[in-house]
């Protein structure tokens, strides 16, 4: 596979965070991230390793990731002056770019690629930072989830690249 930026995908990383050990805690934000390829973010208590109780492989949820842009319209739906980083509980907050249109896709930030397989459900805790945010983030508002395929390192203002097939 070729590595390429599209002119349509001049996305970058804005932030990072890590979810603690205790449930509902807020997230830790981190200047970089290690990735394993089918773990998920090395640190992340929720999410890596974690493997399907049914089946017994890992579970494609590894890595959550939204847009800053769209943190910022749920913000201004609400009047409010804003939602700080990490706030929506995701690992990866980009800008410029449209997650959503990549569901599917292969991208790469940093060493590491990941594969964009689904839109993240929100959870209930989008309501204690504003009640009816959690609706508001339905269809196609709320980031995507992903899953590692190749491991690597990503750091805070980042690339996000498009991978070709």
């Amino acid at each position: 596979m070729n590595t390429v930026s599209s002119p349509a995908l001049p996305g970058r990383v804005a932030s990072l965070h890590l979810h603690p050990a205790e449930s509902g805690a807020p997230l830790q934000s981190v200047e970089a991230v290690e990735l394993v390829a089918a773990k998920g973010i090395v640190g992340d208590t929720r999410y890596f390793g974690r493997v399907s109780r049914s089946t017994g492989n890992p579970t494609r949820r590894q890595v959550t990731l939204i847009e800053r842009e769209q943190i910022a319209e749920h913000a201004a739906a609400f009047s409010l002056e804003g939602i700080p980083p990490g706030v929506v509980r995701s690992n990866i907050e980009t800008e410029g770019v449209n997650l959503i249109a990549l569901l599917g896709r292969q991208i790469q930030i940093g060493d590491a690629i990941l594969l964009i397989h689904t839109p993240r459900d929100p959870c209930e805790q989008m309501d204690a930072i504003c009640p009816g945010l959690r609706e508001r983030m339905l269809n196609s508002r709320q980031g995507v989830l992903a899953e590692v395929v190749r491991s690597g390192s990503i750091r805070c203002g980042d690339a996000v690249l498009i991978r070709d097939p």
